[in-house]
């Protein structure tokens, strides 16, 4: 996977959610901003 530059347009994705529904990045298309946090720590093994 490519790194992206600061400004430059996220690629398509989809993932669960936490409510077990799928959500697309396209799901939030013509919104002003969209923030994405991911958190794996907890589901890490030690």
């Amino acid at each position: 996977m490519a790194i992206l530059s600061t400004g430059a347009d996220a690629p398509a994705f989809s993932l669960e959610s936490h409510l077990d529904t799928t959500v697309s990045l396209s799901d939030f298309a013509g919104s002003k901003n969209v923030l994405l946090v991911f958190y794996p720590l907890d589901f890490t093994p030690t």
